[in-house]
């Protein structure tokens, strides 16, 4: 016989693209995300990525994979030569290094991607030298000090955590 064991946290059905614009963290110039599942057990983060008007996530390596659905837009990767539209899955090996951008080259006003995060980004520039950090728990500290800051209390964010 097989039952469910005591102990399982909650399941997590939202509407994804909030109402509330508060709900967006900012991450960069131009650059929002918008936590839906992070993922203490497992290391991973599901999240929403908006980026309006031009706006660069800078120049990182994931050790893990990565996938994304474009939602809304278009973004590309300097590095690369294709771009990602509207519908577009994509795929992101461990170790890539890449520079997502939204410019005036994709033409999009707005680009919103659901990404589906593994493990970590490293933040490098030009030389390879580390520049920055970011995991499921820098994650969460951000969402904490950005919904304080905001007036949705810093406990809003518990509801994306598992």
């Amino acid at each position: 016989m097989i039952v469910q064991l005591p102990g399982i946290r909650p399941e997590i059905a939202q509407q994804a693209i909030p109402d509330d614009e508060r709900v967006w963290v900012p991450q960069a110039k131009d650059v929002w995300f918008r936590p839906l599942l992070l993922n203490t057990v497992t290391g991973s983060w599901c999240n929403l990525l908006r980026v309006r008007k031009s706006g660069v996530l800078s120049r990182h390596i994931h050790p893990s994979w990565v996938t994304g659905l474009v939602l809304k837009g278009a973004w590309r990767y300097l590095e690369h030569d294709w771009v990602a539209v509207e519908g577009s899955f994509v795929y992101e090996p461990p170790g890539e290094i890449h520079t997502l951008v939204v410019d005036e080259a994709v033409g999009a006003q707005e680009m919103i991607t659901f990404f589906n995060i593994h493990g970590a980004m490293v933040y490098v520039d030009e030389a390879g030298a580390v520049t920055g950090y970011e995991d499921v728990f820098t994650k969460i500290e951000m969402c904490r000090k950005h919904y304080r800051e905001c007036a949705l209390g810093e406990g809003y964010v518990d509801q994306f955590v598992r």
